[in-house]
């Protein structure tokens, strides 16, 4: 069984990757939680977890795992701290403590950021974490979905190397495809877009 920490385990992706580790027979998943009061859900579940704020030194929060998951976002309210310098930070401790696989929720549109007005700081910040993490000397994936939704996964996508159109993508098909990445014969180096669709998730990440 591989460690694998969930950096943003306690938001709603977050909790579905958990899950999803959570019950599968290679995985067993290490919830990073900010604050004690966090704890208890996971505990309750049987579920460890390990202190660190991504604001803060992360290092510690690696000891012992061997692949990261990182669905962590500050929701808007602090782009840069968060989403971009607590992912940078999170990849540098991540290649110190050679993990081998990182793979990062990003978003549709990180590949041109000033093409949108509404989002343009958010898509910025996870722009620059996309390009750091592409510049590591770490094996990664970078899932970008479209907008997400709370509908039931139907286990299905359409994966696409390049932006061509928008639309949206249940949580839960989210979820499974980072998931699904962290497997030693899902692709590497890689970055995809994804959007609901008809090709089921393992088959399409053979085109990714």
């Amino acid at each position: 069984m591989e460690n694998i920490l969930v950096a943003g385990a306690t938001g709603t992706t977050g909790k579905k990757v958990i899950q999803l580790l959570k019950s599968s027979q290679y995985f067993e998943p290490i919830a990073m939680i900010r604050n004690e009061n966090q704890k208890a859900q996971f505990e309750a579940q049987h579920i460890k977890t390990v202190f660190g704020d991504l604001e803060k030194e992360v290092s510690h929060t690696l000891q012992n795992i061997d692949k990261v998951v990182f669905a962590a976002g500050s929701g808007g309210k602090k782009v840069v701290e968060v989403d971009q310098e607590g992912a940078k930070k999170m990849i540098r401790a991540s290649e110190d403590s050679n993990i081998k696989k990182f793979v990062m929720l990003s978003s549709m549109g990180a590949d041109n950021p000033e093409e949108s007005n509404d989002l343009f700081e958010y898509l910025k910040a996870k722009h620059n974490a996309d390009e750091y993490l592409k510049s590591s000397n770490l094996k990664y994936t970078i899932v970008r979905p479209g907008s997400l939704t709370n509908e039931k996964g139907t286990g299905k996508i359409k994966l696409s190397k390049s932006h061509n159109e928008f639309g949206e993508i249940s949580r839960d098909d989210v979820a499974q495809t980072l998931v699904r990445s962290l497997h030693d014969d899902a692709p590497n180096l890689t970055t995809f877009e994804i959007l609901k669709g008809d090709t089921l998730i393992g088959k399409a990440l053979e085109y990714a």
